[in-house]
């Protein structure tokens, strides 16, 4: 009903079986523990990078039930602030 309504949605998802299933119009899947969609607590700049990339998912799909698996590892990984928030 969102998305009929004009508001484009992106699901962060940590099972891609049931984005494959249900197939929202947008997704980003991250191999990461359940119930840290974002990341892990007090990570500032993976939660960031997180977002980042949902937002830039937006505009970004076009084609409906894509699916996104960004390569990060869920930790050992120094995640940089995202800089272009202006998705330019």
């Amino acid at each position: 009903m969102i998305e009929n309504a004009g508001i484009p949605t992106v699901c962060i998802i940590g099972l891609r079986e049931i984005a494959e299933k249900v197939r929202p119009p947008r997704t980003i899947h991250l191999r990461w523990p359940f119930g840290h969609p974002l990341g892990e607590p007090g990570q500032r700049a993976q939660q960031l990078s997180v977002m980042h990339s949902a937002f830039s998912a937006l505009y970004s799909i076009s084609e409906p039930a894509t699916i996104i698996d960004p390569p990060w590892p869920w930790r050992r990984m120094q995640y940089e602030e995202p800089h272009d928030w202006m998705f330019g």
